[in-house]
């Protein structure tokens, strides 16, 4: 026990909400050892305080007036009233701002245990407000307790044969919160609570199977069309003769371009089209050298294709006349011309992949181009 006037000073600071005998000590010993001036602030402070506040005449908010500010407002929203049980609501409503109405204090909540009915608290001045034709909603902002229920409970009741508009903060799970951590009210008020999102169109399906599997595929056709025009193109392997092998045989990635390479020194067969088409400009090329040799007079005329020459027309007269004599027949002499033009043939052949033989054993006079190296490659030049 301490002195009378320090113990005096704990018990009345104990007697504060939420202070308990520890923390109305340590109060006690703070005021003992601060500044006479400060304490005389918190002095005069608590007398201004119960001199000058008190409650709005008609809400019941605190106020230094008889008026409070938000009652004297004429921009406030006078067909929405919202019920409160303390002034500190008003304050936490207030920091949304997403409430522009009007309030009612009722200064406290129903409850029996401490002696709390409906005629402590300030219902009749409620009543006599919502005579005001003007209201339209009366909205019930009490704590989600027992005591609170039971005050939004009454009201509701009370306010029926009235005819306005009641509704009550909605309760549920809160922002930041976990499900599994959620209590069976709470939880059980979010679900009757739950807004709609889409309202859908189900029921003017005719089977939403069908239409879900028609969905997917459309999709998957979508996907691959997107594949297909994003497929990368194919790198140069630095080779001119790429377009003479691009048909449905060529590999489809790099790797086997290269298992296909033919040595170093030696050519690819993918030179064939172009030694043929040298091969004949060759001989297109020795054939006007000759005419040009020959005078203008003597130049031979230029064969039409299919016609034979005066030479074989001559010789096949001579042919026809002398198996004639001898007395052979015609299909006999059918095969005679067959044989010969066959032989004809196989000695131009013959000849031609001579000529294609030398060509491919004579190294291209085509300058290497200087191609930079692909990162994480291996470069194989086909001209060294």
């Amino acid at each position: 026990m301490y002195e009378s006037a320090v113990q005096n000073l704990i018990d009345e600071l104990g007697r504060l909400p939420g202070v308990g005998p520890k923390s109305a000590q340590r109060i006690a010993f703070y005021i003992l050892d601060a500044e006479a001036e400060e304490m005389q602030k918190l002095t005069d402070a608590i007398t201004r305080v119960k001199k000058t506040v008190s409650f709005c005449e008609i809400c019941g908010n605190v106020s230094e007036t008889k008026l409070c500010t938000i009652c004297r407002d004429e921009s406030r929203d006078v067909t929405a009233l919202c019920v409160v049980e303390e002034s500190k609501d008003v304050v936490a409503i207030e920091r949304t701002r997403s409430f522009t109405g009007r309030y009612h204090v009722l200064g406290g909540s129903i409850n029996p245990l401490a002696g709390i009915g409906p005629e402590q608290l300030r219902i009749r001045e409620l009543v006599a407000r919502l005579s005001d034709e003007r209201i339209n909603e009366l909205i019930l902002a009490m704590d989600p307790n027992l005591e609170g229920e039971a005050t939004a409970t009454y009201l509701s009741r009370l306010l029926v044969p009235i005819g306005i508009r009641v509704s009550r903060l909605a309760s549920g799970l809160p922002v930041g919160g976990d499900l599994e951590y959620a209590d069976e009210i709470t939880l059980g008020r979010a679900l009757e609570g739950r807004r709609v999102i889409s309202e859908g169109n189900r029921a003017l399906t005719d089977n939403s199977a069908q239409d879900f599997e028609a969905a997917i595929e459309k999709e998957a056709q979508q996907k691959l069309a997107e594949e297909v025009e994003s497929k990368p193109r194919t790198r140069w392997s630095g080779s001119m003769f790429d377009d003479l092998g691009a048909d449905s045989n060529a590999p489809e990635n790099q790797q086997d371009t290269d298992q296909h390479k033919p040595p170093r020194g030696e050519q690819s067969d993918l030179n064939g089209p172009l030694l043929e088409a040298e091969v004949e400009e060759a001989g297109l090329e020795a054939q006007e050298e000759v005419t040009q040799d020959l005078p203008a007079e003597e130049a031979p005329a230029q064969p039409v294709p299919g016609e034979l020459s005066p030479e074989e027309r001559a010789e096949r007269v001579a042919a026809a006349a002398f198996e004639a004599e001898e007395g052979l027949s015609a299909p006999e002499t059918e095969e005679a011309d067959t044989s010969g033009e066959a032989r004809q043939a196989q000695e131009r052949r013959e000849a031609y992949e001579q000529k294609l033989d030398e060509l491919k054993k004579t190294p291209l006079r085509t300058v290497a181009p200087t191609i930079p190296p692909i990162p994480g490659k291996t470069y194989v030049n086909p001209w060294t």
